[in-house]
């Protein structure tokens, strides 16, 4: 289960976005950077806190939202594994898609 959940999109924005730790990560400041509802950004926070992957410290009624020294090396590797996505569909040739044919081509045709 654990690695089916983190090779997915939103959680991989999670993990990316909490990478950054210039500023501090709550839920709802998280679902809102990660186009993410809140509902889904809470359940996902409970799994990964689950797995050793992030932290919280409460302050107040809030909670601050860390990563663990194992998230930060997981996601580490995810900017590696997008980095060498990115850089295959650059290298991959465009599709060719055939021109369509103006109307004064197809009546020349004719």
């Amino acid at each position: 289960m654990a690695g089916s959940i983190l090779l997915k999109d939103k959680q991989a924005r999670i993990i990316l976005a909490l990478k950054n730790t210039q500023q501090p990560w709550y839920l709802s400041s998280l679902a809102k950077a990660c186009n993410i509802t809140y509902v889904h950004t809470t359940n996902t926070i409970k799994v990964f806190e689950s797995l050793g992957l992030t932290t919280n410290e409460k302050h107040g009624k809030i909670k601050e939202i860390k990563l663990t020294e194992r998230g930060a090396q997981l996601a580490t590797l995810l900017e590696k594994i997008y980095e060498i996505i990115n850089q295959a569909q650059k290298q991959q040739p465009e599709p060719k898609v055939p021109k369509e044919e103006s109307p004064a081509a197809k009546e020349e045709k004719k």
